[in-house]
């Protein structure tokens, strides 16, 4: 099996949500539903200095997150008629919709936030990493969209390789939950203690 993930390169990331509209526009999603979601992330303030006026200690950045397609899935043991399933090709994680029973379970399992409960079908759905695409020869819509070539896609083991293996930024859940198989090179103001 050869495990397919995300990399991000957040440090390029300029919060455009290319990725998000073409996602929503190629799943045919409602409003308040996005399979990849672009998170602002702002902190600090302004100090004032004697006589030198304010001295700006503000950070911010984006980032693009979508389903991690991890390797410990926490919706996939949630679920309670077995919908949330996990391809052993490619490692990608699917919401059977045939099978779900909308318990949205999976949806407080999951620490990114991935499930999408559709209140119309009364189902719950998520990324399937654009498999239909991909069995084409295309790229994920969230790939092909970005403007900056923030995101790329592949085998797990091949994207660690060339960029390395930071799962996590600040504000993120722990890596060490689900072992997401996403790689992400940090804006220089979401790195953790010891990226």
């Amino acid at each position: 099996m050869k495990q397919l993930g995300f990399y991000i390169n957040q440090s390029l990331c300029t919060g455009c949500k290319a990725c998000t509209v073409a996602c929503k526009d190629k799943n045919n999603l409602d409003v308040g539903i996005n399979f990849r979601r672009v998170y602002s992330y702002e902190e600090g303030t302004f100090i004032e200095q004697s006589n030198k006026g304010l001295l700006p200690t503000i950070q911010a950045y984006y980032f693009s997150i979508s389903c991690n397609h991890c390797q410990n899935a926490a919706c996939i043991p949630s679920c309670p008629t077995g919908a949330v399933i996990k391809n052993k090709q490619n490692g990608v994680v699917t919401i059977d919709q045939d099978v779900c029973q909308g318990a949205q379970l999976c949806i407080k399992a999951c620490p990114y936030g991935s499930p999408q409960y559709n209140k119309k079908v009364f189902k719950s759905n998520k990324c399937d990493f654009c498999m239909d695409l991909q069995e084409k020869g295309d790229n994920p819509v969230c790939v092909a969209s970005c403007p900056m070539r923030a995101i790329e896609f592949g085998p797990i083991e091949e994207l660690r390789k060339k960029y390395g293996s930071v799962n996590q930024i600040k504000g993120m859940p722990s890596g060490a939950i689900t072992h997401p198989n996403l790689v992400i090179t940090p804006h220089k103001d979401a790195k953790l203690f010891g990226s």
